[in-house]
């Protein structure tokens, strides 16, 4: 199959977003499959090859390391249609999203969504009225999410909000997948954290994410400050950056625990398992994940997790022991961690747990899954462009 992947969201740029489409794209690639993503191009060069298909367009004000692309880009759609793609696989709702929708609806092949983000929870990022911003969001989704043949959700958490909301195209659940690594020894973690300058000894407790105030570091920061009055020794490694760093550490440095954190910036994918294999625990505080990815990589390398209870944490720990879930409060938050680190039996049926859990989540099984959905559109031919009632206007709720 010819495959096309759109996103407003790619290298270099490093999110669970990006990580979704390379890892995907892999597992289509490796099955024999050509795929092309189109993608915004950041400038400075770059040696994508033939296979990802850049699109100028302008620094995202609210964002600085983001692009918008612009979808009416001339040559934009000469170019995607000389792919003579099989299928098109929106990744957003807006800017390049409706671009591929538009050459499906020419060519007359599937449409395909996948809902990654709640976009009620990200109103802070458009100046005005918070609440008229996230029912604006929230209605463009679904109503793009209508115009789809299908629509994947990375969890089963989006699948019920999604049906919530009253949207009728029909919703798949395919999680993007993480490898299993081998397990880690004790004396290849403490060589790990020498390794990365982390010192041995100590707890050393670990967070990924972007820094964004809708991933929830600084309620982190506060819990990690109570938890250091019991456990002064414990190290918070700190992967990612974002236009939160700023404010968060002046935070620790407010909060008086700067020396006890490492903000350690943006590790390529690639990296993330020497971070991982370092690590004790993995704290897990955002509300607002589809998925939780960066929990999930950290229970492949059997870290624990400790997480406040979202929807996407209790899609992952909910069925086994393979992490702790706890409410939205810092002093809650600090005991579990505590109570989890001073119990070193029950942590390492934890981490059995959590590498159980990662093992359902293989690359190639999910993308052998929506494989099987682009070839079942494909044989039926039944265009977005025909579909007329996936949504009820007036079912669309937030």
């Amino acid at each position: 199959m010819r495959i096309g992947l759109f996103t407003n969201n790619y290298r270099p740029l490093i999110n669970g977003l990006t990580t979704s489409v390379d890892t995907f794209a892999g597992a289509f690639r490796r099955a024999g499959h050509a795929v092309t993503i189109v993608a915004p191009r950041y400038g400075g060069g770059g040696t994508d090859g033939g296979d990802v298909l850049r699109v100028p367009g302008l620094r995202a004000p609210t964002h600085h390391a983001y692009v918008l692309p612009f979808p009416r880009w001339p040559g934009l759609r000469q170019a995607v249609l000389a792919r003579d793609l099989d299928v098109y696989h929106a990744q957003h709702p807006y800017l390049l999203g409706p671009a591929a929708a538009r050459c499906a609806r020419e060519t007359g092949r599937p449409l395909l969504f996948t809902y990654h983000t709640r976009y009620d929870r990200y109103a802070h990022y458009i100046p005005g009225p918070a609440r008229l911003i996230a029912h604006l969001a929230v209605r463009r989704a679904l109503r793009f999410a209508a115009r789809a043949d299908l629509v994947v959700a990375p969890s089963p958490s989006v699948a019920r909000y999604l049906t919530s909301q009253g949207l009728r195209t029909p919703v798949e659940v395919i999680p993007t997948g993480v490898p299993l690594p081998p397990p880690t020894t004790e004396g290849a973690r403490q060589a790990q954290r020498a390794a990365l300058g982390l010192g041995a000894g100590g707890p050393l407790f670990l967070s990924m994410g972007r820094l964004a105030r809708e991933k929830n570091q600084a309620f982190l920061l506060h819990a990690f400050c109570r938890l250091l009055r019991e456990l002064p020794a414990a190290r918070l490694v700190l992967v990612g950056d974002g236009d939160d760093r700023a404010r968060l550490t002046r935070l620790a440095d407010d909060l008086g625990i700067r020396s006890s954190i490492c903000f350690v910036g943006a590790v390529s994918h690639e990296r993330i398992g020497d971070y991982t294999s370092a690590a004790d625990l993995f704290l897990f505080p955002s509300t607002s994940e589809t998925q939780g990815l960066a929990a999930l990589e950290a229970m492949a390398a059997g870290l624990p997790v400790v997480a406040v209870a979202s929807e996407a944490a209790r899609d992952l720990l909910a069925d086994e022991p393979a992490g702790v879930l706890c409410p939205e409060d810092p002093d809650a938050f600090a005991g579990s961690v505590l109570a989890l680190w001073a119990a070193p039996e029950r942590r390492r049926r934890v981490a059995e747990a959590a590498r159980r859990v990662a093992a359902r989540y293989a690359p190639e099984a999910g993308a052998a899954k929506l494989l099987g959905l682009y070839q079942d559109l494909c044989r039926a031919g039944c265009p977005a462009s025909e579909r007329t009632n996936s949504l009820h206007p007036r079912e669309i709720r937030t």
